[in-house]
């Protein structure tokens, strides 16, 4: 799989997701956050258009340390080749991100001097 570094020193990949196992795939380009240890989060303007079902709340620690309460849905992707369901959490930020959850058992190289990047 192959992403990108955008001209912001931002390493993004572009993915499908759906709101359904049988639904129809839209792809995103999320920002790869390997500070976040999730799967997804999604601006909630996305997940409205997306159609995408709540799931459950969750608790979460942020960078500064404080605790916060938040609200999670569920999609499906294909991650290579297998159909898996994944969390999102919702959020006001600006760009997806993708978080390391989704990263487990994968080699991620970003070459920042050719701006790529690439999954396996």
């Amino acid at each position: 799989m192959k992403g990108r570094v955008d001209e912001n020193m931002r390493a993004l990949l572009t993915v499908a997701v759906q709101s359904r196992l049988s639904g129809e795939a839209t792809s995103i380009e999320a920002w790869i956050d390997t500070a976040f240890d999730g799967h997804f989060v999604f601006s909630t303007a996305l997940i409205e258009e997306l159609g995408l079902e709540t799931l459950v709340e969750t608790e979460a620690i942020l960078a500064d340390g404080t605790k916060v309460t938040l609200e999670t849905f569920v999609a499906y992707m294909d991650w290579f080749d297998k159909m898996i369901p994944v969390q999102v959490v919702a959020n006001d930020g600006e760009f997806p991100l993708l978080g390391t959850a989704l990263l487990d058992e994968r080699c991620l190289l970003i070459n920042y001097r050719e701006r790529s990047l690439e999954l396996t």
